[in-house]
């Protein structure tokens, strides 16, 4: 999954982003929400981090304008205001969530799983395709009876595709949404991977989940 971290503090963002890549996430930053509009015209996220206090365009109109737009990209607002009139006016701008700083990294993790979930409006951390099972939690990845285990790029982009099981997929689409702006790859980057994932989840079993469609992309189906 793919996260734009908008923080002015350089320090705290480099730590955001470096942490966040470290638990298996596409990260891209920047520093202010006029930089971020760049940003989003460019590539597609599945949350958006971003500070309230920041030059040029602060947090809340920069939130407050993507849902005017129609953009619903999950936000999650950091910010050291505290009160709950704080609280109130940043989710009623459109955030998802409003986390104080200083905060626990481990908060901040839980807090964009639960957004993650939103949009798809999955109730659980577990998804479930037929018989896979992903604990996007533990990180956790069974067929049956059989462990599977995945590296981090393998599991995000099981995990995008488990997210949208029988909808068709780009490698456009995947790639946006799991490698960030300083990956540098081949072309044939999603191929690559579809293979690794066939040879970890469909291998030897009868029904095979993951399926090409001839000249549109990938997708993952229970039936």
């Amino acid at each position: 999954m793919r996260i734009l971290v908008i923080e002015d503090e350089r320090d705290l963002n480099h730590l955001i982003k470096r942490k966040l890549k470290e638990e298996g996430y596409s990260v891209d930053s920047c520093y202010d929400g006029l930089e971020a509009i760049d940003y989003l015209n460019s590539a597609s996220y599945d949350v958006l981090v971003t500070d309230i206090m920041m030059p040029r365009l602060d947090g809340i109109n920069l939130i407050k304008g993507l849902r005017d737009k129609g953009d619903m990209t999950p936000a999650i607002f950091l910010s050291a205001k505290d009160s709950v009139d704080d609280r109130v006016k940043g989710l009623d701008a459109g955030a998802d969530d409003y986390l104080i700083k200083p905060f626990a990294f481990d908060e901040l993790l839980a807090r964009i799983r639960v957004v993650l979930r939103k949009p798809q409006k999955i109730k659980t951390n577990v998804l479930k395709v037929r018989d896979l099972e992903m604990n996007v939690d533990s990180h956790e990845v069974k067929r049956g009876n059989r462990k599977i285990e995945l590296s981090s790029k393998e599991f995000n982009l099981l995990r995008y595709m488990m997210m949208n099981e029988g909808i068709v997929l780009s490698r456009s689409t995947l790639e946006e949404h799991v490698w960030d702006f300083d990956y540098e790859g081949s072309s044939n980057l999603i191929d690559v991977y579809i293979r690794y994932l066939r040879k970890k989840i469909d291998e030897n079993e009868k029904v095979k989940l993951i399926r090409t469609i001839r000249g549109m992309g990938y997708t993952i189906k229970g039936s």
